[in-house]
């Protein structure tokens, strides 16, 4: 028999990045990774019924064209401006390898989203956490006058769910103009400010947005990225380097026709967002501190009971939130907003465990 004994060195040895628990238990609460509780628009539901099946024999397009047409009208922009991948995990996994290469540490949050790292470690990308402000906000300061490879923000931040100032966001833009700087939009939709309009001005911008959240569609994973055509070419040519038809017909069909129903989407979004006021005054009342949201989830804590023993006993009751076994957050619930009846089911179980 031959000697294995040195074959575990021929793989990379590195701690994925973990994803919310996906739960299957027909009487449960899924409140642990930030979906969106209301189906797409109408006009979804009626192009997957029309789509026809016996195209899937073709090939896409290679840059998914009809969607990437249809965001660039939907914001106002030059198509050469969009680029489009499998979820915005996807095309941030791209911006990593297309953008960050200059060998200086690219800069993030301490607290942010942990993707962000786990890129970094596994495209050799060398990088520097920042801490956050003890009130859990994003100091912009930090981001200016040091020098780096590059910057990645996520606005609103994850998990904390706090928004900077768009201000804020433009000074760290123009004081890095010599590196691309990423402002991460997953959640924008639900209270945030955009960064989109300062793309006429910088072209070291990239905004990066997802039809996970806000629009409903977390099982067709389709993400984007705003940027200037320089930046959109680099994108495109490492993508080409990997996969040439990341994006399956059916996704670029029904996400071009979750784009035209904009009426339906910002009725959802208000009703997320008095659920989400309707979630914060009740934790609040039961003695938690919530930190401020602009997100579709909260981010709260309770100052006698442990977050690991909340979300235990939730869970029992088939009540599934986000508890990140981590420093500086592990006593923190992450808890995605859902419809008023969910809501409602889970505040009278967190009273049970609080009272």
């Amino acid at each position: 028999m031959s000697d294995n004994s040195g074959f575990d060195n021929n793989f990379r040895a590195i701690d994925p990045y973990v994803a919310g628990e996906q739960p299957d238990f027909p009487d449960m609460i899924k409140l642990n990774t930030n979906e969106n509780p209301y189906p797409p628009a109408p006009g979804v539901i009626e192009a997957s019924k029309e789509f026809e099946g016996k195209n899937l024999r073709l090939y896409p397009t290679t840059d998914a064209t009809k969607l990437r047409r249809a965001i660039a009208k939907y914001h106002g922009i030059d198509p050469s401006m969009v680029y489009v991948g499998v979820g915005s995990d996807d095309v941030l996994s791209i911006i990593f390898q297309s953008c960050f290469n200059s060998g200086i540490p690219i800069l993030f949050p301490e607290i942010t989203y942990s993707f962000y790292v786990v890129w970094a470690q596994l495209y050799g990308i060398k990088y520097r956490m920042i801490p956050l402000r003890d009130d859990y906000r994003i100091e912009k300061k930090d981001y200016i006058g040091t020098e780096n490879g590059g910057i990645v923000i996520a606005n609103p931040n994850a998990p904390t769910s706090i928004a900077m100032p768009v201000s804020d966001v433009e000074d760290i833009i123009k004081a890095n103009q010599n590196r691309v700087v990423v402002i991460d939009e997953a959640y924008v939709d639900f209270g945030g400010e955009t960064a989109l309009p300062l793309l006429e001005k910088y072209k070291n911008l990239i905004v990066v947005r997802t039809f996970s959240k806000s629009r409903s569609l977390a099982g067709l994973r389709i993400g984007y990225a705003m940027a200037s055509p320089r930046i959109i070419s680099a994108m495109e040519t490492v993508k080409d380097c990997i996969n040439s038809y990341p994006m399956n017909t059916t996704a670029i069909e029904i996400g071009a026709a979750s784009l035209e129903d904009e009426e339906y989407f910002r009725d959802r979004i208000e009703k997320i967002i008095k659920s989400r006021d309707t979630l914060t005054k009740g934790l609040e009342d039961l003695g938690f501190k919530v930190l401020p949201s602009s997100a579709n989830f909260v981010f709260a804590t309770h100052p006698k009971i442990r977050a690991s023993e909340i979300f235990a006993k939730l869970r029992e009751k088939h009540i599934f939130v986000r508890h990140f076994n981590k420093p500086l957050i592990d006593d923190f619930l992450r808890i995605t907003v859902g419809t008023d009846e969910q809501v409602a089911i889970l505040l009278d179980e967190l009273s049970k465990i609080t009272y």
